[in-house]
């Protein structure tokens, strides 16, 4: 049962990390907040996503050129270039590291005021971190789980961040249906959404990168949505537009 608990805590917290700030906050700037919940954010996003902590620069750079390029060969992580999820994964973390450590500076439509704290970077992307992260998950494994074939869901805990984007950049652009032509091979991949919290609307959200509510037919549903409006409704964040 704690095992349980842990890996469906994991997974969701983590997600949201990734759809809230990552992705919604800091590539697309849907909403505002002040210094304070920035940097409560940028940590609790460190914190659950731990091991695979995905710095907020180098996702949003990359986000963005997701959508200027979509599904072309200059899109960082179209499916339609790779003969597997594992190709497309390491193109990816490539591109990405050079954005991490600066070895590479994005062309002027893709420069802008992301968030960052250069304390909490340098310390996120140490390997004595992430190695200690991956160490207290194997622990917590070590002694909660009944039988030690539970410990195969270690590899998904040490990547979370990455497994999170692949099943969305893989699925989301070659499974399910299209409400609209965008020109590109994005798909609603429903339902395995429900395990994405709205991440897999991808033929929605690339016809309307800026809207808020992934779902866009009566009958799909964006569970981060409500969320963000329930924090807007509290002043944690405050939505540019309403959705």
């Amino acid at each position: 049962m704690y095992i349980l608990l842990f890996f469906i805590g994991h997974w969701f917290l983590s997600l949201f990390c990734q759809t809230f700030f990552l992705h919604r906050y800091a590539s697309h700037k849907m909403f505002t907040m002040n210094r304070f919940w920035d940097r409560f954010f940028y940590l609790f996003t460190f914190i659950t996503q731990g091991s695979s902590f995905l710095n907020p620069r180098a996702y949003a750079i990359m986000h963005r050129m997701h959508h200027a390029y979509s599904d072309t060969e200059k899109d960082p992580h179209s499916p339609h270039f790779f003969k597997d999820v594992w190709q497309m994964t390491i193109h990816t973390k490539d591109i990405y590291l050079d954005y991490v450590k600066f070895n590479k500076q994005p062309e002027k439509a893709f420069q802008g005021n992301y968030p960052e704290w250069k304390t909490l970077d340098a310390i996120s992307d140490n390997w004595v971190v992430r190695i200690s992260f991956g160490v207290l998950y194997f622990l917590f494994y070590l002694y909660f789980a009944p039988t030690y074939w539970l410990m195969l869901l270690l590899p998904i805990h040490f990547f979370m961040g990455p497994v999170h984007g692949a099943i969305v950049n893989w699925c989301g652009h070659k499974y399910g249906y299209s409400n609209f032509n965008n020109e590109d091979h994005s798909k609603n991949s429903l339902p395995i959404d429900l395990l994405l919290m709205g991440e897999l609307m991808q033929n929605n959200h690339h016809k309307s990168p800026n809207s808020i509510n992934f779902a866009r037919k009566w009958w799909e549903f964006d569970p981060t949505y409500p969320v963000i409006r329930v924090m807007h409704w509290m002043h944690i964040i405050r939505l540019r537009k309403a959705a």
